[in-house]
């Protein structure tokens, strides 16, 4: 046994509970990384059995056999066929759903074949009882020959019997089984004892797995070749006792059902399950319906924000006005005030928005219904290069297009998988929200039809339907340009329907706001802090001449009104002569067709670094030329050109919306299509058509209103 902490390995099928279970354990001492080689996530998290035993939680990749097919598949298996150099668990904990007890007992036979310490957490067990299931726990331990502990992560059931039977399998007071669970030897029994001489510590069962699959495993030359003579010299057919194999185990999976567990006839029930997926798998009713619940989705992101958004806006502008107030007129009250306080406004308004979204996202994940919008999507996706796995990295895209480019991993087809990669971008990120939340506040009018439908949250579904109808698009004009050719198929588990975890869904809304106040604040507070030198600085000569001319003319104002405009004429000028300033009027006119000014065209630039910060450059920027206690909203509503014309026209807030719905303003999300693909070429490519599109559908929207 290893030196503390141990090292726990957590596996099981998909949507077994594994996650929960790994919450449960691990709380949030967690953290996530990716497996040495391979891009494929690894979370672990600390956890303690009781007070002499720490342990290390490894959550491996759900899989449903020990038959690898996908590149995360792959990565737990290695796992636990100890073929992992960097990954050597002292105990396998299993998790089994009992509500589905048959196909998950056919991955747990395996591993437990395999001679390693193991332990069975049996999940679900309030489904399996409210499905009419009842099982014989102790009787199925017996059979197994391995520890098995009921738990229920979710209501923190069990979790401290498992912590014990843990510490005490670490100290070897539970063994592995004694029988296999099938008699594995009489598969291959003189190829079995031949590698057994080759490699004395593999079980029966290790070996079948040695003989099929050994150019995965970090054998030297010599022994990879005595396993290859094996085969050949018994004729070991791996396809045929593959086959024979499963078979063997399903035949005993009847039998243990038969003894130790109840189940109602299927014949005598038609499941809840059932019933609902009719309704909302239906070819008509289906799509009714996901349609319904995203205009939902965004109605609540408006109806429930506005007062939060609403007093945080007001706060900070009375914080503006109290300390323009109290702090002398130097150069670091007004860093302070125009730099540091714009810039944290512009991050927190929009915490109400972004927790909101995620919440309501986490339910529909929580309750089951996001599997049946991937089974719902399917015949569609293929129609245009996809397939149905390919829906939750896109809809995962509307939270953040990093974990959703991440998460195209499970798609096994590498034609489809790059495609999905190439696409998700265009799906609207929790980033673009703040962007989309203050055009749509300057030029949609805050009205309602029938007393409950938003005008602003049918503009706001709008700019989400756009992105994502842009993404089929985009992939049925890809799907012919790039020539992969691969066969494809989409298995995908409904889980079954559950009342949503509202602990799960604050915890949620909490973390994804702290995210985004301390990853994506960085970025706002450090560009806006930087903006507010660029803008508040230029050429000397310039700005002399700046100070010259406004020198003069405060001196001829006598009235109040008078100061005040040459003050709001001098802070104007002096912007537009600074390296801000500079930088802006030099792509005006590249932008200018699309109906921007140099104060958008500094944003633009700016946004590359990450889209939100949209919002705090223009906070900056109106905050240095505008020094008085307004809410950035009534800024940019008084905002006017040269020739005294508004800025922000419905016209031009429309080409702006629609350019950050399109444009690839995301470094982070380039590099890591960059680590996902392998090569700068698909990224490279990514950028160039999103922008050149962005480009062409604004100038083409400006045009239209």
């Amino acid at each position: 046994m290893s030196a503390l902490p141990l090292q726990i390995a957590l596996v099981g099928n998909p949507n077994s509970g594994k996650s929960s279970l790994f919450n449960s354990l691990t709380g949030l001492n967690q953290k996530v990384g990716n497996f040495p080689g391979v891009t494929v996530d690894k979370k672990t998290g600390r956890c303690q059995l009781n007070e002499k035993t720490d342990a290390t939680i490894i959550d491996l990749p759900g899989t449903y056999s020990l038959y690898p097919r996908r590149s995360d598949e792959w990565v737990a298996y290695r796992v636990m066929m100890d073929a992992d150099k960097d990954v050597n668990p002292d105990i396998i904990l299993l998790v089994v759903d009992a509500s589905n007890l048959r196909r998950n007992l056919l991955f747990c036979s395996q591993i437990i074949d395999l001679k390693r310490p193991i332990v069975v957490a049996l999940t679900m067990m309030d489904l399996a009882a409210k499905n009419g299931i009842e099982i014989d726990v102790e009787g199925l331990e017996r059979d197994l020959g391995v520890p098995v502990v009921p738990v229920n992560p979710r209501k923190n059931k069990g979790i401290l019997q498992l912590k014990k039977i843990l510490a005490q399998t670490a100290k070897q007071q539970f063994i592995a089984a004694l029988r296999d669970f099938i008699p594995n030897k009489e598969l291959a029994e003189n190829a079995i004892t031949d590698t057994q001489k080759l490699l004395p510590h593999l079980s029966d069962y290790a070996c079948i797995h040695y003989l099929i699959n050994h150019e995965n495993f970090p054998l030297d030359a010599g022994v990879q070749n005595a396993i290859e003579q094996i085969e050949a010299d018994h004729k070991f057919n791996p396809t045929k006792t593959q086959a024979e194999e499963i078979t063997q185990r399903y035949t005993r999976i009847k039998q243990i059902m038969k003894q130790h567990v109840m189940e109602p006839d299927p014949l005598h029930r038609k499941l809840f399950t059932e019933k609902l997926d009719n309704l909302l798998l239906d070819r008509v009713w289906g799509y009714a319906i996901l349609l319904a619940v995203l205009f939902l989705l965004f109605q609540s992101v408006f109806w429930v924000a506005q007062y939060p958004m609403d007093a945080i806006d007001w706060s900070f502008s009375q914080l503006t006005g109290w300390l323009n107030s109290v702090l002398p007129e130097v150069w670091w009250s007004n860093l302070l005030v125009n730099g540091l306080v714009a810039g944290a406004n512009g991050i927190l308004v929009f915490v109400p928005q972004i927790m909101i979204l995620f919440g309501l996202i986490t339910i529909l994940e929580d309750t089951g219904y996001m599997a049946r919008i991937s089974f719902l999507s399917d015949k569609l996706m293929r129609k245009v290069g996809l397939n149905g796995k390919s829906v939750m990295p896109m809809i995962s895209g509307f939270a953040c297009a990093v974990p959703a480019i991440m998460s195209a991993r499970n798609i096994e087809n590498k034609k489809e998988r790059l495609l999905t990669i190439l696409v998700t971008p265009l799906m609207s990120c929790s980033a673009r929200l703040p962007v989309y939340t203050i055009l749509i506040a300057l030029v949609i009018p805050n009205e309602y039809y029938f007393g409950f439908l938003s005008i602003q949250g049918l503009v706001m579904m709008g700019l989400y339907l756009l992105g994502t109808v842009m993404a089929l698009v985009v992939s049925y004009v890809l799907k012919f340009m790039i020539k992969l050719q691969e066969k494809s198929f989409f298995i995908l588990e409904l889980p079954l329907y559950r009342a949503p975890r509202w602990k799960n869904v604050g915890v949620t809304m909490i973390e994804k706001a702290k995210i985004f106040v301390t990853d994506a604040g960085k970025v706002i507070i450090m560009i806006s802090l930087l903006l507010w030198f660029l803008s508040s600085y230029g050429p000397s000569g310039k700005m002399d001449t700046v100070e010259k001319k406004y020198a003069a003319l405060q001196q001829q104002a006598i009235t109040p009104q008078a100061k005040a405009l040459v003050s709001k004429q001098y802070n104007s000028e002096k912007l537009q002569n600074s390296y801000a300033g500079i930088l802006g009027k030099s792509i005006e006119p590249a932008i200018a067709p699309l109906g921007y000014d140099w104060k958008i065209g500094i944003a633009l630039v700016t946004s590359f670094a990450a889209r939100e910060v949209f919002v705090g450059t223009m906070a900056t920027l109106y905050s240095v030329e505008e020094k008085d206690n307004s809410t950035l909203k009534e800024k940019m509503q008084g905002a006017v050109r040269e020739d005294g014309t508004k800025v922000y026209t419905l016209p031009a807030a429309i080409s702006l919306m629609v350019f950050y719905v399109l444009a690839m303003q995301c470094m982070s999300t380039l590099a890591v299509v960059k680590r996902e693909t392998r090569s700068w070429k698909w990224p490279v490519i990514q950028f160039i058509y999103m922008t050149g599109l962005a480009y062409l559908m604004s100038l083409l929207a400006y045009n239209i209103f």
